[in-house]
């Protein structure tokens, strides 16, 4: 296969490695494998504009994407039903759509993988158009991103910390929204602290990620917490993956949702695949089935078809 990669230079766990010999090890690890390889190192800033060109090529097969949340969920927009594949280098904090796939997750044994590896077409999801990989979020996700924002942290280590004491931020502080939330035929008119709609339902007992990246519906929680030891004690389940034996969150699964938010909040902040964007007053979250094709490890294809 004919692979252009394109490193973020400033994404993720990129900028603590010294990413020119990383680059040769990419280089020789795909070569050593019949591929070849075209490698781009950008800044951040220029990270859209790499993959573009990366994209238009035309003796290109796979778009290699390395760097944090962004620049996945970028590169995944970018290539959305188009032929050309996207291979994921899990360089993030959490690298959730990566582990949905099976991705390895250090920078080697994910370039190892990619040798070997085989193409399927995976689900992405989309708010009103924009696609999103893994998650749209309101409430107290919302409210956590906004505080985190404003902490130092110059490692992988030191955002897992910030994002522990945004949470307990949030948490003594929680929003509380009054939506209406259609799925299908019903309405859900509520006051709550957070709605999580995913691109798949999220499996049981592990990081919210999906088991099934190709299930075709969103998985939709809504949180009824209210008190602060409720709300601590979803963000457990949550991150312990006991979604389905919370008595704080309701889960539900659709193809399409239309969340209206009647607050007379002003503006009220949403999170995209870990980016904060601006929350219209109605949201429309649709599933997009087999919209993205993704390079996953060979054994990785055959436990998903087992």
């Amino acid at each position: 296969m004919r692979f252009a990669a394109v490193l973020n230079q400033d994404g993720g766990t990129l900028r603590a490695i010294d990413i020119e010999a990383f680059s040769e090890q990419l280089r020789q690890t795909l070569e050593a494998a019949g591929h070849s390889v075209e490698i781009d190192i950008v800044a951040g800033r220029n990270v859209a504009a790499a993959l573009q060109r990366a994209i238009a090529r035309r003796n290109i097969d796979v778009v290699l994407a390395g760097g944090g949340d962004g620049t996945i969920s970028t590169a995944a927009s970018l290539l959305m039903n188009k032929k050309k594949a996207l291979a994921i280098l899990p360089a993030g904090t959490m690298n959730l759509f990566a582990r949905g796939l099976g991705i390895p997750q250090t920078l080697g044994a994910a370039l190892q993988s990619f040798a070997d590896g085989e193409v399927i077409a995976v689900d992405m999801a989309s708010a009103n158009g924009r696609p999103f990989v893994h998650q749209f979020s309101v409430g107290m996700h919302a409210r956590m991103v906004q505080l985190r924002e404003k902490m130092d942290f110059g490692s992988r280590l030191g955002k897992m910390r910030a994002s522990v004491r945004a949470a307990w931020e949030a948490i003594k502080n929680p929003p509380a929204l009054k939506v209406s939330l259609t799925i299908g035929k019903a309405e859900i008119v509520t006051r709550t602290t957070g709605i999580g709609i995913s691109n798949n339902l999220f499996g049981e007992g592990h990081l919210p990620y999906a088991d099934n990246p190709a299930g075709g519906v969103l998985g939709i929680y809504v949180s009824v917490a209210r008190r602060r030891h409720h709300l601590a004690k979803l963000l457990l389940d949550m991150l312990r993956g006991r979604w389905r034996q919370s008595a704080h969150v309701e889960v539900h699964q659709a193809d399409r949702a239309v969340l209206k938010i009647h607050s007379p909040t002003k503006k009220v902040r949403a999170v995209l695949d870990g980016e904060l964007i601006q929350l219209a007053r109605e949201t429309t979250i649709e599933i997009h089935p087999g919209a993205l094709n993704v390079l996953v490890p060979s054994r990785g294809v055959s436990a998903k078809a087992a």
